[in-house]
């Protein structure tokens, strides 16, 4: 009995260090298996660091592409509207070469040019400064001259020498005007 005792505790120890490997087993597993979960986590977080830094340069490049075309082309617009105004122009200049043209028809024909050129102007924000019988303004005004007249206003513009502009409410060119002293 006792040998048949002895094998029992034998096996006994033999499965208590099973019983107790296997948690150390499992507790090892564990932590393998978290691991490479770890691992899996941070190759997809590269991916995506990756990625998100190829897709911001795409967008560097693609919105610096945008620019330089707008910068190109910022004008096409108005190239074509004033090619309107060159077309009436050679028009006019076809006509005023013909033998039975008259003054009179010139005259019509740059006073239409001249009015197809203002309306294309307004169009993108242009407009034309006539500051004819108004108070003198020196921020849209350049006085040219002043005269002396006492059946006029002070200070106001008796005459337009050279037209002004405005573009978006922004001078471009003041007005040449002369003004009642």
């Amino acid at each position: 009995m006792t040998k048949k005792k002895a094998q029992e505790e034998s096996v006994e120890k033999v499965e208590n260090k099973s019983v107790e490997q296997a948690p150390g087993d499992n507790q090892e597993g564990d932590l393998q298996a978290q691991l490479e979960e770890a691992q899996q986590s941070a190759k997809d977080n590269w991916d995506k660091v990756l990625r998100s830094q190829a897709e911001m340069e795409n967008l560097k490049r693609r919105n610096a592409k945008d620019l330089e075309n707008a910068h190109k082309f910022a004008l096409d617009g108005f190239v074509k509207a004033l090619l309107e105004v060159k077309d009436s122009l050679t028009m006019g200049l076809k006509t005023a070469k013909e033998e039975n043209a008259s003054v009179e028809s010139i005259t019509e024909g740059l006073e239409m040019t001249d009015k197809v050129f203002l309306s294309t102007l307004e169009k993108f924000g242009v407009e034309l400064l006539n500051p004819v019988d108004e108070a003198f303004n020196p921020e849209f005004h350049e006085a040219v001259t002043m005269i002396p007249m006492p059946d006029k206003k002070s200070n106001s513009v008796l005459e337009v020498v050279q037209a002004g502009f405005t573009l978006n409410g922004r001078l471009v060119r003041p007005a040449m005007v002369v003004v009642v002293q």
